[in-house]
């Protein structure tokens, strides 16, 4: 099973999202991909450099989502499962299914570095 298919998005903390979107777009001439807010409190800002596919995640420090670099995998129950077989730090007790978004969860590598994995529909890897 290849766990890792891509880099999707790096986050990036900032102290306010709006002033964070003008200065990626009209300054570097990002394109603004997303910008919803996923559940109460919990907005999710992201912006693309022109011709790449990893986008940048604009997230307040107080943000419920997590800094985080987010994968692509193609399983997301098997990765959990053998993360937690490698007794890999798991934020999440279980994969998350959240409505309108791919099975996740988010983990550590051991240094502490954020990750959260995403599962990738069939044909989505790029």
């Amino acid at each position: 099973m290849t766990m890792t298919t891509r880099v999707i998005s790096v986050s990036v903390p900032v102290a306010d999202q709006d002033a964070a979107i003008a200065f990626y777009v009209q300054t570097l001439g990002c394109e603004l991909r997303t910008d919803v807010e996923i559940w109460p409190g919990a907005r999710l800002v992201e912006v693309v450099p022109p011709g790449s596919s990893v986008a940048l995640v604009l997230l307040p420090p107080d943000s419920e989502i997590p800094v985080a670099v987010r994968l692509g995998t193609t399983d997301a129950r098997a990765a959990y499962d053998r993360l937690r077989e490698a007794d890999a730090v798991l934020y999440n007790d279980d994969v998350l299914h959240l409505e309108g978004a791919p099975p996740m969860f988010h983990f550590a590598d051991p240094d502490g570095n954020g990750l959260v994995y995403l599962q990738e529909p069939d044909g989505a890897r790029g």
